[in-house]
């Protein structure tokens, strides 16, 4: 990788960082995703399947739809997705069928990221498309965000239990 290219998947990155934060200040779980064709941001969403009612919702889907409606074409060819975290199943089901040229993610998800972590989907021989990827990408930065949004997450919980104890 040059490093034009490791300067630009940092920039492209903070702002997927940016989005998520969005995400969280909603009470969604903090991912951002960046959809840049010909170095220009042409699509950009956060998580919003609790706020939006919308189990597909996820940050990589919604900025997928803005891309596409941007372009007026549903495949998006050429073009590189940046996402804080490692994608899905779903996520990387639309990535595939969207023609996304390259995959940037920033921290991998152990339990359900079908990149590297669990199945390696993009790598299947049965898709009739490939995606470049590259992780790691300002990984400590993401999963601070995301470990410091389930901590206090879980903080709260344990306050609402004892207050509820409280009343009882």
């Amino acid at each position: 990788m040059t490093d034009v290219q490791q300067l630009n998947d940092e920039k492209y990155m903070r702002r997927a960082i940016e989005l998520a934060a969005q995400g969280e200040q909603l009470g969604e779980v903090p991912v951002g995703a960046v959809i840049v064709c010909d170095d220009e941001i042409i699509g950009e969403g956060f998580n919003q399947p609790i706020t939006g009612h919308d189990p597909t919702a996820h940050a990589e889907v919604v900025a997928l739809r803005i891309a596409a409606e941007r372009v007026q074409n549903y495949r998006l060819v050429n073009s590189t997705l940046y996402v804080t975290l490692e994608p899905c199943t779903m996520c990387v089901g639309a990535l595939i069928h969207a023609r996304i040229a390259r995959l940037v993610f920033g921290t991998t998800e152990p339990k359900a990221g079908v990149v590297v972590s669990q199945a390696q989907l993009i790598d299947s021989s049965y898709f009739n498309h490939r995606i470049a990827v590259q992780g790691g990408v300002l990984a400590e930065t993401c999963q601070h965000q995301l470990s410091d949004f389930f901590r206090r997450r879980r903080e709260e919980l344990k306050q609402q239990k004892n207050e509820n104890k409280l009343v009882e």
